[in-house]
């Protein structure tokens, strides 16, 4: 413990020191700290690099909020979607190699791999991967709420990926490209994409803090801890959230220290001292504007932004007159920028543990207006001012009904016809059940309280120590659920993905065990307007009927003397007992009920 006391001290001094003496740093931590004061955030840390030098690397606030650790050059945050460069590089290598070309189908590489049509299947290359122009949207829903340690059967979800438009048509961002370029690398090298990450970058570049996978996190040393504002702005602890087999599209963790490394190597052209650790070529691409991720003139907010593009897992902007190349990161209690400004030899890392958090575009800037002796911006003071013109907007608004509900409307089903398992290919499935008469799903772990809206349309409500969280209600994810002809609930569909139509999940009905003597009862003969009907058991405990002129067909039992055909979409059958007798079946189907009396022997 002392020891890491003084390991502490040590790093602080210095990068104090480093403050101190470079005179563009001047009253820059001042301004550091306003930024932690005015977005009310757990702490943060920054590194500034210069040629091939780190000339500042700091900790502010804390890394464990609740027992106030602080935070300091060497703790470790998650960076979320910063991962993508690193990911992308690992192609530029490979390319380097002989390995592959950037303008390969991504099927060479991955033969199972198929998308949703065949244009796409014809004309994606793996580039339109690593730029975001497959015509994909986002399609988040189906990792984040659905995820997978298994990358092979996250990739064969693309195919059920509906696009929204055409193949580099337009700039979208898209998870799974990235998860595909990982496991494009995994095909080639015969390694997981995590292991290469340590191979080609970690190790060469002394990143030794820096890990892939979420244990990391929850078992390491000086790690941070997650957090979000709640609605009183109170600083609220978040769980860390696994993105499993998603790793290459935004799994890395690390320190400001362990970035500053790679943040030298792309500024000095894919070198880390004598060591070309990725080629300058695929460098210089990279960083260079592959897709056009919108037009337009610079606006009156934002006058010096002159274009926005995107490169190879870096977004390309200006700032002030200079070039800029960056990549944020977001994921569950953290943020992240990584920002290369090229032409200038200035790179600029912040990461913190406030989810979703302005603080790394505001520290950024503030580090970039210093380094680059441009007219500074008071960051803090305009983040401050606006977000007090948000939150008084949202008083001004609290007390109108947002929701949007239409009152005294019921659900068209009992509780229990809304069980089963849903399911939709690109994404995943789900149980619906019923406890203490409300009805329950489970996704990615979390228990979900599913609370009725209006007519079939429900909210899902967070369940958390054995409460609904009720102030969601209104502003929770709105699903809504369909009937087939024969008035049974058929699917469950949720906006998840706003450029596409509502994602549809397929429900299969609870089946009920049921053993061979409960179903002695409904087996005979039955009359059905002059032809025999028969009901049988087969395989022990499994029972079919039997239309002449048509195969025999399996039943599934559903609830008590109800039971689907296993084959047929919209059939079903239902026992009529009478004084405790079986005596009718009902054949309910899409064309009309049918009703066969039993014979008597």
């Amino acid at each position: 413990m002392k020891t890491r006391f003084l390991v502490i001290a040590l790093i602080t001094f210095l990068s104090f020191t480093s403050a101190q003496t470079d005179k563009r740093l001047k009253g820059i931590e001042k301004e550091f700290n306003s930024v932690l004061e005015s977005t009310k955030a757990a702490g943060f840390a920054v590194a500034i690099v210069e040629g091939d030098k780190v000339i500042y690397a700091k900790g502010f606030g804390y890394a464990d909020y609740e027992n106030k650790v602080p935070a300091d050059a060497n703790t470790l945050f998650a960076i979320g979607s910063s991962t993508k460069a690193f990911t992308s590089a690992l192609l530029g290598i490979l390319q380097e190699d002989g390995k592959l070309s950037l303008d390969d189908s991504p099927i060479k590489h991955v033969p199972d791999l198929r998308f949703y049509n065949n244009e796409m299947n014809s004309n994606i290359i793996i580039k339109d991967l690593m730029r975001h122009s497959t015509g994909l949207p986002r399609h988040d829903g189906a990792w984040y709420f659905f995820p997978s340690h298994d990358k092979d059967s996250l990739v064969a979800r693309i195919q059920y990926h509906e696009p929204f438009t055409g193949v580099r048509q337009q700039w979208y961002y898209n998870n799974f490209g990235f998860l595909l370029q990982g496991v494009i690398t995994e095909k080639i090298t015969g390694e997981s994409w995590e292991k290469n990450i340590e191979d080609k970058f970690f190790k060469p570049l002394d990143m030794n803090r820096s890990n892939t996978m979420i244990d990391g996190m929850k078992n390491g040393t000086n790690t941070a801890i997650g957090y979000q504002l709640d609605d009183d702005q109170n600083i609220k602890k978040m769980d860390y959230y696994d993105i499993a087999g998603m790793s290459p599209a935004g799994s890395i963790n690390s320190s400001v220290n362990d970035m500053s490394k790679w943040l030298i190597t792309w500024i000095n052209k894919g070198k880390f001292g004598d060591t070309q650790i990725i080629p300058e070529a695929y460098v210089k691409e990279a960083m260079s504007s592959q897709m056009a991720v919108s037009g337009g003139f610079p606006s009156d907010e934002m006058p010096d932004v002159q274009f926005s593009n995107y490169g190879y897992g870096w977004f390309l902007h200006s700032y002030k007159g200079h070039y800029m190349v960056e990549h944020g990161g977001n994921i569950d209690g953290f943020a992240a920028s990584v920002a290369l400004y090229p032409t200038d030899s200035l790179g600029i890392v912040v990461l913190t543990n406030q989810n979703g958090s302005a603080i790394p575009r505001l520290v950024r800037n503030i580090a970039a207006d210093h380094m680059l002796k441009v007219n500074k911006t008071e960051w803090a003071k305009e983040h401050q001012e606006t977000i007090e013109k948000a939150l008084k907007a949202k008083k001004d608004t609290e007390d109108l009904d947002k929701s949007g509900n239409v009152k005294g409307t019921r659900p068209s089903h009992t509780k229990m016809d809304y069980t089963g398992t849903y399911e939709n290919k690109g994404y995943g499935k789900f149980d619906i059940v019923v406890e203490n008469d409300s009805l329950f799903a489970t996704l990615n772990g979390d228990k979900i309280y599913i609370h009725h809206h209006h007519y079939d349309t429900f909210e899902l409500i967070d369940y958390v120590e054995g409460k609904a969280d009720t102030t969601q209600i209104g502003n929770a994810l709105k699903v809504t659920f369909t009937t087939n002809t024969t008035g049974d609930i058929d699917f469950l569909k949720a906006d998840l993905e706003p450029m596409t139509d509502a994602i549809a999940f397929k429900r299969t009905p609870n089946s009920l065990d049921v053993d061979a003597k409960t179903l002695e009862q409904y087996v005979g003969s039955y009359d059905l307007m002059g032809t025999e009907v028969k009901a049988y058991i087969k395989d022990e405990n499994v029972l079919y009927v039997f239309v002449p002129g048509q195969p025999e067909y399996e039943l599934i039992p559903t609830a008590l003397h109800k039971f689907n055909f296993k084959v047929l979409e919209g059939f079903k059958i239902e026992f009529v007992e009478t004084d405790g007798t079986i005596d009718q079946i009902k054949f309910i189907q899409p064309n009309g009920t049918f009703v066969a009396k039993k014979k008597v022997d």
